[in-house]
């Protein structure tokens, strides 16, 4: 007899249920029909791209695997600063090594981090702080106590202030423009939702982690403002200099072109980008030498510079991609700064005959002859 009650208590709850279901309206039907359809699709492709993706057997014996985000496909290398910079500062270094896209995080939950001979680091301090103690690299051997205190108290600024606005910029103001520069799902068919559920969900955790930054509490207007005010304290400092701390190479021009080349190349018609390619134009110069210098493969569509291979003909124009899973070392060496940079060609010169973003150029001589026009 209990049993039998508990029988009918259970087809009354659940006739009840259904009937709570039916009695509800066909649009809030279709609504939970078409979310539960919706979340578990992206369920499905985020297995297929974590379960799937091709595992490739990396050893790290006496080299550098460098874990990062995967390329977008704009043609820049990477839509983080961190990961830009870890990347451009092994290129100055001559530092070979090998990138591994597979979308693993770091124990810390760190993106970028490197393996080396069975080591692991995250963090691009801890990393810069690891390579100059095992391999002897150092960027910074030119500067002096005073110069170093002044080197990390920009740095500082650039990634724990102005990184920020670009992230705002990114991830929350300009969200629909880099989701369309993200290249999760291919060419799939759930590819578009792939990318559609990652951006909002990096929206969301950039939202958070801004207001527990705390320049998340402020107005769009005002995060902008503080982004102006880091933008022309950098072009200040650079000023006509051919590298941010003088004519040297150190570390800080690795972390300034990685945030800075986010502004320059993925945020188009932005505040920033109309800001560094107008009235602080020393800043695009700046950077379109270190592209130029460490980056002969990055091509931008709107660049006029072309890359020749040795084997391609007079009248025949290429460049390379973006290095995936390869090895990379820069042919150059660091020691013979004047030399001419064998990867590139700029017929864009000025009036001396210098090109334009040369890092010999004089940007006085440049801007007295404009002045004279």
């Amino acid at each position: 007899m209990r049993a039998a009650r508990r029988r009918a208590a259970g087809h009354q709850d659940c006739g009840g249920a259904m009937a709570g279901l039916g009695a509800e309206p066909w649009w809030k039907k279709t609504l939970y029909l078409t979310g539960g359809a919706l979340l578990a699709a992206a369920a499905y492709l985020l297995h297929e791209l974590l379960v799937l993706r091709k595992q490739q057997e990396i050893d790290s014996k006496d080299a550098i695997i460098l874990h990062q985000f995967a390329r977008p496909n704009n043609g820049v290398p990477s839509l983080s600063p961190f990961c830009l910079k870890m990347e451009t500062y092994l290129r100055m270094a001559d530092l070979p090594y090998q990138n591994y896209f597979g979308g693993k995080l770091s124990a810390q939950g760190k993106m970028p981090w490197i393996e080396y001979n069975h080591e692991k680091v995250s963090g691009t301090e801890f990393i810069i702080d690891f390579l100059e103690e095992k391999l002897g690299v150092n960027l910074n051997k030119s500067l002096g106590p005073h110069e170093r205190a002044v080197s990390r108290a920009v740095t500082k600024m650039v990634e724990e202030h102005f990184y920020w606005t670009l992230a705002y910029c990114q991830w929350v103001d300009n969200l629909s423009e880099t989701r369309k520069m993200l290249s999760l799902g291919g060419g799939s068919p759930f590819g578009s939702l792939l990318r559609w559920v990652v951006c909002h969900l990096s929206s969301g955790i950039v939202r958070r982690e801004m207001h527990g930054h705390g320049i998340g509490r402020f107005s769009e207007e005002e995060i902008y403002a503080l982004m102006e005010k880091d933008l022309r304290s950098l072009a200040g400092l650079l000023g006509d200099k051919k590298y941010i701390m003088g004519p040297k190479l150190s570390t800080l021009d690795a972390t300034v072109f990685g945030h800075l080349a986010q502004a320059m190349w993925t945020l188009p018609g932005t505040r920033p980008e109309r800001l560094i390619k107008g009235e602080l134009i020393n800043l695009a110069m700046y950077c379109e030498r270190i592209r130029r210098k460490f980056w002969p493969e990055w091509y931008h569509e709107d660049d006029n510079t072309t890359y020749e291979s040795e084997e391609s003909s007079e009248g025949g124009r290429t460049h390379t991609p973006l290095l995936d899973f390869s090895f990379y070392s820069r042919t150059e060496t660091l020691e013979d700064e004047g030399a001419e940079n064998s990867f590139s060609r700029t017929p864009d010169t000025d009036f001396t005959g210098h090109s334009l973003f040369d890092s010999d150029v004089d940007m006085e001589d440049y801007t007295d002859h404009e002045q004279c026009k």
